[in-house]
């Protein structure tokens, strides 16, 4: 059972339940962008929302946001309803838009003051001085908005969503056109403010997944294909698991498929073998006794489990029996 995390606001603690979304409609005329969608989600969870374009992952936000109401269906954010309560949900939510909507021609400061201004917030200069430190805008903060990076611009949007202290963090695309050196900046900032309230974020970068969230919710045209824990849902989606394997010296295929549970073998471009065997099977011992029968040595011999990627391959793969989904993400 999930423990109650604690409000970076008040010092308080949070209602148990963040976010509930209970078979929540929208459509945009005759297109349906969701579809009786369904979940919870905890507090102090870091959860992905995954999916392909067009699934429905920006479209739910926004009703999460207050941004668009749904079609039918209810959400709650903290306990308040998104329709009847927004502003109660508008206080409780930080939002980072997939496209950052920043005053270019604003200076750091100054805008992130303007930001804590509207939320009403108390003592904004140390609010300011605050974020500024945590989010790392200590260089820029004198600058144009304008005038910084990509990965400085996005610092200030995260800046602008946490500055009043929000329960709950709705992130889309946060990471979205970095370089490696900012994403891994930007990660380590993403996972630090899930140690203090809940964060559903959406990303394409599956590696960002793994290393960020708890749990995934993947949907796809508009439903929900899958919920869980990232670990489970990794060993879940297949019956295979694999090992890779190095040797000494020349091997065959058909040789390798000899070996007891291999029932795949596929040469890599770096001159390693992957050898794909039921996940309940273990088949190093095997390996190893392969190369000893044939006098080769192993060089290297590494379990390999099933990446994000690939789940979400198998979750999301296009059918021809529907058509594509639309302009809703």
């Amino acid at each position: 059972m999930l423990k109650p995390a604690r409000s970076a606001r008040s010092g308080g603690y949070l209602c148990s339940m963040s976010i509930d979304v209970k078979a929540v409609t929208r459509s945009f005329g005759p297109q349906m962008a969701l579809d009786a969608v369904s979940f919870t989600i905890g507090a102090g969870e870091v959860v992905g929302f995954l999916g392909p374009n067009g699934a429905g992952k920006s479209t739910m936000m926004k009703v999460l946001t207050c941004f668009l109401p749904p079609t039918q269906g209810t959400a709650k954010v903290c306990g308040f309803d998104v329709e009847k309560q927004s502003m109660e949900v508008r206080r409780r939510v930080g939002y980072l838009p997939e496209h950052n909507p920043l005053y270019l021609d604003v200076y750091v400061r100054e805008y992130l003051e303007f930001v804590a201004g509207v939320h009403g917030c108390r003592n904004k200069g140390g609010l300011v001085n605050e974020m500024i430190e945590r989010v790392g805008l200590g260089p820029e903060q004198h600058k144009l908005i304008g005038a910084l990076s990509k990965g400085y611009r996005q610092r200030v949007g995260l800046a602008q969503a946490m500055i009043h202290g929000p329960e709950v963090l709705i992130l889309d695309e946060p990471t979205s056109g970095l370089d490696p050196n900012q994403l891994e900046e930007i990660r380590a900032l993403i996972l630090s403010m899930g140690k203090e309230r809940t964060v559903m974020l959406s990303t394409h970068i599956m590696q960002e997944v793994e290393a960020i969230c708890d749990r995934v919710i993947i949907i796809d045209r508009g439903r929900i294909v899958a919920d869980d824990r990232v670990d489970r849902m990794r060993s879940s989606i297949s019956a295979s698991a694999s090992v890779e394997v190095e040797f000494d010296g020349p091997v065959e295929r058909e040789a390798l498929m000899s070996i007891a549970h291999v029932i795949h073998a596929q040469r890599n471009r770096s001159g390693t073998w992957t050898l794909s065997h039921p996940v309940e099977k273990d088949i190093r011992s095997e390996v190893f006794q392969f190369a000893v029968d044939r006098g080769i040595q192993v060089l290297t011999l590494q379990k390999t489990d099933q990446g994000m990627e690939q789940v979400f391959k198998e979750l999301t793969r296009p059918r021809r029996s529907k058509p594509e989904a639309g302009p809703q993400n």
